[in-house]
Protein backbone atom coordinates (compact mmCIF):
# COMPACT_ATOMS: atom_id res chain seq x y z
CA UNK A 1 0.00 0.00 0.00
CA UNK A 2 1.38 3.40 -0.94
CA UNK A 3 2.05 5.89 1.84
CA UNK A 4 -0.65 8.44 1.02
CA UNK A 5 -2.39 10.86 3.35
CA UNK A 6 -4.00 14.27 3.18
CA UNK A 7 -4.53 16.57 6.13
CA UNK A 8 -8.22 16.69 6.98
CA UNK A 9 -9.09 13.69 4.81
CA UNK A 10 -9.95 10.21 6.12
CA UNK A 11 -9.07 7.91 3.22
CA UNK A 12 -10.42 4.75 4.88
CA UNK A 13 -13.77 6.39 5.66
CA UNK A 14 -14.02 7.77 2.12
CA UNK A 15 -13.38 4.35 0.62
CA UNK A 16 -15.85 2.63 2.95
CA UNK A 17 -18.67 5.11 2.32
CA UNK A 18 -18.11 5.17 -1.45
CA UNK A 19 -18.14 1.39 -1.73
CA UNK A 20 -21.17 1.17 0.58
CA UNK A 21 -23.06 3.56 -1.69
CA UNK A 22 -22.28 1.37 -4.72
CA UNK A 23 -22.85 -2.00 -3.08
CA UNK A 24 -26.02 -1.21 -1.17
CA UNK A 25 -27.60 -4.09 0.72
CA UNK A 26 -27.26 -6.65 -2.06
CA UNK A 27 -23.62 -6.34 -3.07
CA UNK A 28 -22.25 -6.65 -6.59
CA UNK A 29 -24.89 -9.05 -7.84
CA UNK A 30 -23.50 -9.13 -11.39
CA UNK A 31 -20.00 -10.20 -10.39
CA UNK A 32 -21.29 -12.67 -7.81
CA UNK A 33 -23.56 -14.27 -10.43
CA UNK A 34 -21.12 -14.42 -13.32
CA UNK A 35 -17.58 -14.62 -11.87
CA UNK A 36 -16.38 -17.67 -9.91
CA UNK A 37 -15.20 -16.81 -6.40
CA UNK A 38 -11.68 -18.10 -7.10
CA UNK A 39 -11.24 -16.41 -10.51
CA UNK A 40 -8.31 -14.03 -10.89
CA UNK A 41 -7.77 -11.11 -13.24
CA UNK A 42 -4.83 -9.07 -14.39
CA UNK A 43 -5.69 -5.48 -15.16
CA UNK A 44 -4.11 -2.32 -16.54
CA UNK A 45 -5.44 1.17 -15.87
CA UNK A 46 -4.56 3.47 -18.73
CA UNK A 47 -5.32 6.97 -19.97
CA UNK A 48 -6.92 7.54 -23.35
CA UNK A 49 -6.14 11.28 -23.05
CA UNK A 50 -2.97 13.25 -22.46
CA UNK A 51 -3.44 14.15 -18.78
CA UNK A 52 -1.88 15.35 -15.56
CA UNK A 53 -2.30 12.46 -13.13
CA UNK A 54 -4.01 12.68 -9.74
CA UNK A 55 -5.69 10.10 -7.51
CA UNK A 56 -3.90 6.82 -8.19
CA UNK A 57 -3.15 6.09 -4.49
CA UNK A 58 -6.84 6.57 -3.75
CA UNK A 59 -7.75 4.13 -6.50
CA UNK A 60 -5.31 1.66 -4.99
CA UNK A 61 -7.11 1.97 -1.66
CA UNK A 62 -10.42 0.97 -3.28
CA UNK A 63 -8.95 -2.22 -4.71
CA UNK A 64 -7.12 -3.14 -1.50
CA UNK A 65 -10.26 -2.60 0.57
CA UNK A 66 -11.80 -5.60 -1.24
CA UNK A 67 -8.63 -7.64 -1.83
CA UNK A 68 -5.91 -6.71 0.70
CA UNK A 69 -3.31 -8.92 -1.00
CA UNK A 70 -3.97 -7.70 -4.54
CA UNK A 71 -0.71 -7.00 -6.40
CA UNK A 72 -0.75 -3.35 -7.44
CA UNK A 73 1.98 -1.35 -9.15
CA UNK A 74 1.51 2.38 -9.63
CA UNK A 75 3.45 3.27 -12.77
CA UNK A 76 3.48 7.09 -12.74
CA UNK A 77 3.88 9.71 -10.05
CA UNK A 78 1.11 12.01 -8.89
CA UNK A 79 1.29 15.27 -10.84
CA UNK A 80 3.05 13.63 -13.79
CA UNK A 81 2.05 14.70 -17.29
CA UNK A 82 1.54 11.65 -19.50
CA UNK A 83 0.69 11.08 -23.14
CA UNK A 84 -2.51 9.47 -24.39
CA UNK A 85 -2.21 5.70 -24.19
CA UNK A 86 -0.02 5.70 -21.09
CA UNK A 87 -0.38 2.90 -18.56
CA UNK A 88 -0.99 4.23 -15.05
CA UNK A 89 -1.39 1.14 -12.85
CA UNK A 90 -1.06 -2.65 -13.08
CA UNK A 91 -3.15 -4.97 -10.94
CA UNK A 92 -3.38 -8.70 -10.31
CA UNK A 93 -5.84 -10.27 -7.90
CA UNK A 94 -9.31 -11.62 -7.28
CA UNK A 95 -11.56 -10.88 -10.24
CA UNK A 96 -14.69 -10.16 -8.22
CA UNK A 97 -12.90 -7.63 -6.02
CA UNK A 98 -11.31 -5.91 -8.98
CA UNK A 99 -14.59 -5.60 -10.89
CA UNK A 100 -16.49 -4.42 -7.81
CA UNK A 101 -13.96 -1.68 -7.00
CA UNK A 102 -13.41 -0.68 -10.64
CA UNK A 103 -16.01 2.08 -10.98
CA UNK A 104 -15.27 3.78 -7.66
CA UNK A 105 -11.55 3.74 -8.41
CA UNK A 106 -11.97 5.02 -11.97
CA UNK A 107 -14.48 7.72 -11.03
CA UNK A 108 -12.01 9.12 -8.51
CA UNK A 109 -9.00 9.11 -10.81
CA UNK A 110 -11.00 10.46 -13.75
CA UNK A 111 -12.37 13.35 -11.70
CA UNK A 112 -9.15 14.29 -9.95
CA UNK A 113 -7.00 13.91 -13.07
CA UNK A 114 -9.50 16.04 -14.98
CA UNK A 115 -9.05 18.81 -12.41
CA UNK A 116 -5.27 18.44 -12.42
CA UNK A 117 -5.19 18.51 -16.23
CA UNK A 118 -7.26 21.68 -16.51
CA UNK A 119 -5.20 23.28 -13.76
CA UNK A 120 -1.98 22.54 -15.62
CA UNK A 121 -3.43 24.17 -18.75
CA UNK A 122 -4.16 27.34 -16.76
CA UNK A 123 -0.73 27.30 -15.11
CA UNK A 124 0.91 27.01 -18.52
CA UNK A 125 -1.27 29.78 -19.99
CA UNK A 126 -0.44 32.02 -17.05
CA UNK A 127 3.22 31.43 -17.79
CA UNK A 128 4.02 30.55 -14.19
CA UNK A 129 7.50 29.08 -13.87
CA UNK A 130 8.48 30.11 -10.37
CA UNK A 131 10.40 33.14 -11.59
CA UNK A 132 10.24 36.52 -9.88
CA UNK A 133 7.25 38.66 -10.78
CA UNK A 134 5.10 35.81 -12.08
CA UNK A 135 1.53 35.56 -10.81
CA UNK A 136 0.53 32.39 -8.96
CA UNK A 137 -2.62 30.44 -9.84
CA UNK A 138 -5.09 29.89 -6.99
CA UNK A 139 -8.12 27.64 -6.74
CA UNK A 140 -11.33 28.60 -4.88
CA UNK A 141 -13.98 27.11 -2.58
CA UNK A 142 -16.17 26.19 -5.59
CA UNK A 143 -15.88 22.48 -4.86
CA UNK A 144 -18.30 19.58 -4.63
CA UNK A 145 -19.49 19.22 -1.00
CA UNK A 146 -17.49 16.53 0.74
CA UNK A 147 -14.75 16.47 -1.88
CA UNK A 148 -12.95 19.74 -1.18
CA UNK A 149 -9.77 18.24 0.23
CA UNK A 150 -9.47 15.86 -2.73
CA UNK A 151 -10.26 18.48 -5.35
CA UNK A 152 -7.84 20.99 -3.88
CA UNK A 153 -5.22 18.22 -3.78
CA UNK A 154 -5.83 17.74 -7.50
CA UNK A 155 -5.26 21.44 -8.22
CA UNK A 156 -1.93 21.20 -6.40
CA UNK A 157 -0.99 18.24 -8.59
CA UNK A 158 -1.75 20.49 -11.57
CA UNK A 159 0.57 23.20 -10.28
CA UNK A 160 -1.80 25.59 -8.52
CA UNK A 161 -1.65 26.88 -4.95
CA UNK A 162 -4.59 26.41 -2.62
CA UNK A 163 -6.63 29.44 -1.62
CA UNK A 164 -8.73 29.21 1.56
CA UNK A 165 -9.57 25.65 2.54
CA UNK A 166 -12.73 26.86 4.24
CA UNK A 167 -14.44 29.68 6.05
CA UNK A 168 -12.14 29.29 9.03
CA UNK A 169 -8.63 30.06 7.76
CA UNK A 170 -9.04 33.67 6.57
CA UNK A 171 -11.73 36.32 6.48
CA UNK A 172 -12.99 37.21 3.01
CA UNK A 173 -15.13 40.35 3.02
CA UNK A 174 -17.32 40.45 -0.08
CA UNK A 175 -20.14 42.67 -1.30
CA UNK A 176 -22.84 41.09 0.86
CA UNK A 177 -20.73 41.46 4.00
CA UNK A 178 -20.20 45.12 3.08
CA UNK A 179 -23.92 45.62 2.46
CA UNK A 180 -24.79 44.35 5.94
CA UNK A 181 -21.92 46.13 7.71
CA UNK A 182 -22.62 49.42 5.92
CA UNK A 183 -19.26 50.03 4.25
CA UNK A 184 -15.98 48.37 3.36
CA UNK A 185 -14.26 50.30 6.13
CA UNK A 186 -16.72 49.18 8.78
CA UNK A 187 -16.62 45.54 7.68
CA UNK A 188 -12.81 45.52 7.81
CA UNK A 189 -12.80 47.36 11.14
CA UNK A 190 -15.00 44.63 12.64
CA UNK A 191 -12.74 41.89 11.32
CA UNK A 192 -9.68 43.64 12.77
CA UNK A 193 -11.47 44.08 16.10
CA UNK A 194 -12.26 40.36 16.10
CA UNK A 195 -8.53 39.63 16.03
CA UNK A 196 -8.52 38.03 12.56
CA UNK A 197 -4.99 38.04 11.15
CA UNK A 198 -5.74 37.38 7.48
CA UNK A 199 -8.36 39.72 6.04
CA UNK A 200 -9.10 39.44 2.32
CA UNK A 201 -11.22 42.28 0.97
CA UNK A 202 -13.04 42.17 -2.36
CA UNK A 203 -13.10 45.43 -4.31
CA UNK A 204 -14.52 45.94 -7.78
CA UNK A 205 -13.48 49.55 -8.39
CA UNK A 206 -10.10 51.23 -8.34
CA UNK A 207 -11.37 53.96 -5.99
CA UNK A 208 -12.08 51.35 -3.30
CA UNK A 209 -8.48 50.14 -3.08
CA UNK A 210 -6.95 52.77 -0.81
CA UNK A 211 -9.85 52.80 1.64
CA UNK A 212 -9.70 49.01 2.00
CA UNK A 213 -5.97 49.20 2.68
CA UNK A 214 -6.33 51.99 5.24
CA UNK A 215 -9.03 50.01 7.03
CA UNK A 216 -6.67 47.07 7.53
CA UNK A 217 -7.02 44.66 4.60
CA UNK A 218 -4.10 42.23 4.38
CA UNK A 219 -5.00 40.94 0.89
CA UNK A 220 -7.05 42.53 -1.90
CA UNK A 221 -9.30 40.53 -4.22
CA UNK A 222 -9.75 42.60 -7.37
CA UNK A 223 -13.06 41.35 -8.67
CA UNK A 224 -13.95 41.33 -12.38
CA UNK A 225 -11.61 44.20 -13.20
CA UNK A 226 -10.35 44.85 -16.72
CA UNK A 227 -6.56 44.65 -17.19
CA UNK A 228 -6.15 48.45 -17.15
CA UNK A 229 -7.97 48.66 -13.81
CA UNK A 230 -5.91 45.77 -12.46
CA UNK A 231 -2.71 47.60 -13.36
CA UNK A 232 -3.97 50.80 -11.75
CA UNK A 233 -4.93 48.93 -8.58
CA UNK A 234 -1.57 47.18 -8.38
CA UNK A 235 0.15 50.56 -8.71
CA UNK A 236 -1.89 52.00 -5.85
CA UNK A 237 -1.17 49.01 -3.62
CA UNK A 238 2.53 49.38 -4.30
CA UNK A 239 3.40 46.01 -2.84
CA UNK A 240 1.84 46.71 0.56
CA UNK A 241 -0.36 43.60 0.41
CA UNK A 242 -0.86 40.73 -2.06
CA UNK A 243 -3.31 41.35 -4.88
CA UNK A 244 -5.58 38.74 -6.47
CA UNK A 245 -7.41 39.01 -9.79
CA UNK A 246 -10.63 37.04 -9.75
CA UNK A 247 -13.86 36.63 -11.66
CA UNK A 248 -14.53 35.32 -15.15
CA UNK A 249 -10.94 34.28 -15.80
CA UNK A 250 -10.66 32.09 -18.90
CA UNK A 251 -7.85 30.18 -20.51
CA UNK A 252 -7.62 32.77 -23.28
CA UNK A 253 -7.54 35.74 -20.87
CA UNK A 254 -5.42 34.55 -17.96
CA UNK A 255 -2.11 35.49 -19.60
CA UNK A 256 -3.11 39.14 -20.00
CA UNK A 257 -4.52 39.20 -16.47
CA UNK A 258 -1.35 37.75 -14.99
CA UNK A 259 0.74 40.31 -16.88
CA UNK A 260 -0.87 43.19 -14.96
CA UNK A 261 1.39 42.62 -11.97
CA UNK A 262 -1.11 40.96 -9.63
CA UNK A 263 0.27 38.50 -7.09
CA UNK A 264 -2.37 35.86 -7.71
CA UNK A 265 -5.05 34.89 -10.21
CA UNK A 266 -7.88 32.73 -8.84
CA UNK A 267 -10.00 30.49 -11.06
CA UNK A 268 -13.18 28.81 -9.85
CA UNK A 269 -13.65 26.66 -12.91
CA UNK A 270 -10.65 24.49 -11.98
CA UNK A 271 -12.87 22.56 -9.59
CA UNK A 272 -16.27 23.74 -10.82
CA UNK A 273 -16.05 22.87 -14.51
CA UNK A 274 -13.17 20.48 -15.21
CA UNK A 275 -14.23 17.54 -17.44
CA UNK A 276 -13.35 14.03 -16.31
CA UNK A 277 -10.27 12.50 -17.89
CA UNK A 278 -10.83 9.48 -20.14
CA UNK A 279 -9.24 6.67 -18.14
CA UNK A 280 -10.10 2.99 -18.35
CA UNK A 281 -9.29 -0.37 -16.82
CA UNK A 282 -8.66 -3.26 -19.22
CA UNK A 283 -8.80 -6.80 -17.91
CA UNK A 284 -7.32 -10.14 -18.98
CA UNK A 285 -7.70 -13.52 -17.36
CA UNK A 286 -4.71 -14.27 -15.13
Amino acid sequence: MSDFSLSGFDLDAFVRSTLAEDLGAGGDITSMATIPADARFDGVMDSRDAITVAGLPIAEAFFRALDPVMEIEILVAEGAQVAAGSDLMRLSGRARAMLTAERSALNTVQHLSGIATMTREYVDALGESGGAGRATLLDTRKTIPGLRVLEKYATRMGGATNHRMGLWDAAMIKDNHVAVAGSVEEAVRRAVAAGIANIIVEVDRVDQVESALKAGATHLLLDNMAPDDLRASVAIVGGRVPTEASGGVRLDTIGAIGATGVTYVSVGRLTQSAPAADIGLDFALA
